[in-house]
C-alpha cells in the first residue's frame, strides 16, 4: 500500500484530499501545527475509514527539526513514504505590502517558500536512502508570473518562488530516483481564500463575482487531484486543475448560468 505524507491536512484542501486518498486504500499521515488539530483529524478520518492506515504528527514546516521529525515518524511507523506533498501555506491579509507587519511578512516566507524548502530536503534525502519517491509543491496565485493583485504581493512572491524551485529541484534531482511536481489547484473556496475578506464587505464583494466564476469546492478539486497524484508521472510534470481552456469556457458560460458558491456563508454577509 502507497504511503503519503500531505502536510497542512488537518483543514481545507488538504484535508480534503487526504480523505479521497484514504478512499483510494492509500495510507495518509495527517500533518498540522497543532497536536489537537492532528488528534481531532485522525480521529474523525479513522472513524471513517477504520481499515485504513493513518497516522498524524503535528509540526511547523517553517522549523527544520520538526519536519525531519515528521519523516522520522512516518519511516518508523510506516516504513516508506511513497509520495510528499507540499501543501501547508498561509496567506497574508490584504493590505498594502507596506502596511503589513514585518512578521507577517517573515511568516509567509518562512511558511510557504522555506517551509517548502525545508520538506523538500527532508523527503529528498530520505527517498534517496529508500530507493525512490514523488514529491508534489502546491503552487497558487502568483505562481505564473502573470497573475496582479495589488494586495497579494507577498503570498503570490512566495508562489512564484515555488515554481522556480519546483523546476529546478525536478532537474538537479534527475538522477536520483526521486521525482519532483507541482501541484496547480486553482480557486478552492477554503478559509485560506476567504479569511482576508472578513471586515472588508466591499472588495469581498468585488472578489466574489471572480470566485463564483472560476472557484470550485474542495469537494470538486479534491477527487480530482487524488487521482492525479497516484498516476505514476516524470519528474517535472506536473498536475492542473484550472486550465486555461477551462478558464476561458467558465468565462463564456458565466453569460448564461450563475454560480453561488457562498450562498450558505457567512462571510456572504460580512
Amino acid at each position: 500500500m502507497e504511503l503519503v505524507v500531505v502536510t497542512g491536512s488537518t483543514r481545507g484542501i488538504g484535508l480534503g484530499l487526504a480523505t479521497e486518498l484514504l478512499k483510494r486504500n492509500r495510507g495518509v499521515i495527517i500533518n498540522g501545527r497543532s497536536q489537537e488539530a492532528v488528534d481531532k483529524t485522525v480521529a474523525m478520518l479513522k472513524g471513517k475509514f477504520p481499515d485504513a492506515k493513518i497516522g498524524g504528527f503535528p509540526c511547523d514546516v517553517s522549523k527544520f527539526e520538526e519536519v525531519q521529525g515528521l519523516w522520522d515518524y512516518a519511516k518508523q511507523n510506516f516504513k516508506k513514504v511513497d509520495i510528499w506533498i507540499n501543501n501547508a501555506g498561509l496567506m497574508n491579509q490584504h493590505e498594502h505590502t507596506w502596511d503589513l507587519d514585518p512578521q507577517d511578512l517573515k511568516n509567509i516566507v518562512d511558511v510557504n517558500l522555506l517551509g517548502s524548502m525545508y520538506c523538500c530536503k527532508v523527503a529528498i534525502q530520505g527517498m534517496i536512502k529508500q530507493g525512490g519517491g514523488h514529491i508534489y509543491n502546491f503552487e497558487g496565485f502568483g505562481s505564473n508570473g502573470r497573475q496582479f493583485h495589488p494586495y497579494m504581493t507577498p503570498y503570490g512572491s512566495s508562489k512564484s518562488a515555488i515554481r522556480y524551485l519546483t523546476r529546478s529541484l525536478a532537474k538537479e534531482a534527475k538522477d536520483t530516483g526521486v521525482k519532483i511536481g507541482a501541484i496547480a489547484p486553482g480557486i478552492v473556496v477554503t478559509d485560506l481564500l476567504k479569511d482576508p475578506y472578513r471586515n472588508k464587505p466591499e472588495e469581498w464583494k468585488k472578489a466574489k463575482k471572480i470566485f463564483n466564476i472560476l472557484g470550485d469546492s474542495v469537494d470538486t478539486v479534491a477527487p480530482y487531484i487524488a487521482d492525479q497524484v497516484l498516476v505514476p508521472r516524470d519528474s517535472g510534470k506536473n498536475i492542473e486543475w484550472l486550465t486555461f481552456g477551462k478558464v476561458l469556457g467558465r468565462f463564456m458560460k458565466a453569460t448564461v448560468k450563475k454560480r453561488d458558491l457562498f450562498a450558505n456563508d457567512q462571510l456572504n454577509n460580512a
